[in-house]
């Protein structure tokens, strides 16, 4: 299915990193957050764009945090929280870092201010979220996979949302390319 934006719409994006990350490894690519905002600017009013990500606190270096502090000082809204460390019934240590709450409160909240909502996510959770959204008149498009094996993409999400939208067919414009390699290592510039 195409994604279909009106030019003076309110976009929102509301982008659960751990889900959108597993999706795009599922693929086989990794994703150009500048280009994904870039995308999204270009088809109508982008308002806001968050990312929702759990951290691992007390670690001497996080793999995600240059990623964090890139999106922060790029366009996108961060939110974050500290991950749980519990032993299982099993005795074996998990770590959970579950950012559902926060996306959902955040969707509700910005409801009012935007005319459509795109939710990166295929978590079957967040099905009354969406209905709850389109209830208040606000189009909702879900960008996921289904050719990633198993799915990434909840069948009663997919069937709620007014659109959705294969990342796989995404790709083109979203990944990253040899050429933003290059430029990642180049010096940011903080002179805004």
């Amino acid at each position: 299915m195409t994604m279909v934006f009106y030019s003076q719409e309110r976009i929102g994006l509301f982008i659960d990193g751990s889900n959108l990350y597993a999706a795009a490894r599922a693929l086989g690519f990794d994703i150009d957050y500048k280009r994904l905002l870039d995308l999204f600017a270009a088809k109508g009013r982008l308002i806001r764009a968050f990312y929702y990500t759990a951290l691992v606190e007390d670690q001497e270096y996080s793999p995600i945090r240059p990623l964090v502090d890139w999106l922060d000082y790029n366009g996108y809204t961060m939110v974050t929280k500290p991950t749980k460390e519990f032993t299982d019934a099993t005795g074996r240590r998990k770590i959970k870092g579950n950012m559902d709450i926060e996306l959902a409160i955040d969707v509700m909240e910005m409801a009012q201010y935007l005319d459509h909502v795109v939710l990166f996510s295929g978590d079957g959770d967040f099905r009354r979220l969406v209905e709850a959204v389109q209830r208040k008149g606000v189009r909702v498009t879900v960008v996921s996979t289904v050719r990633s094996q198993p799915p990434m993409v909840a069948d009663e999400l997919r069937r709620q949302a007014d659109t959705f939208v294969e990342l796989q067919d995404l790709e083109a414009g979203i990944a990253r390319t040899a050429q933003t390699h290059r430029d990642d290592r180049a010096s940011p510039d903080f002179d805004d």
